[in-house]
């Protein structure tokens, strides 16, 4: 299996938890030259979140997001020992998950 391009962690405090992500990707405009050619917009365009299966979070992301991209946010009712997995998807169809325990 390879290695996810996501590092997630999660701690619970008082029914609610805060998430933070660290997700590794290129994050290419399409407008950027290199050796005087663009070079082709590569990105991700969805961010999802589900805690024990019901998905909490969706984030619709557009080219403007720099590369290897940070999100913070916090979840209402997670507890600790709650299951959540954060997900991607980016416009040449590549995706990515992981999985984690609230802490």
């Amino acid at each position: 299996m390879a290695k996810s391009t996501i590092k997630v962690r999660a701690k619970a405090k008082g029914g609610n938890a805060t998430v933070k992500a660290l997700m590794k990707h290129p994050m290419e405009t399409g407008t950027r030259k290199k050796k005087g050619k663009l070079v082709p917009a590569h990105h991700i365009t969805e961010v999802t979140a589900e805690v024990n299966g019901s998905k909490v979070m969706t984030a619709n992301w557009g080219p403007g997001v720099s590369k290897n991209p940070y999100i913070s946010f916090k979840l209402n009712g997670a507890n600790k020992g709650d299951k959540l997995k954060l997900s991607w998807v980016d416009n040449k169809g590549g995706s990515d998950s992981t999985e984690t325990t609230i802490g």
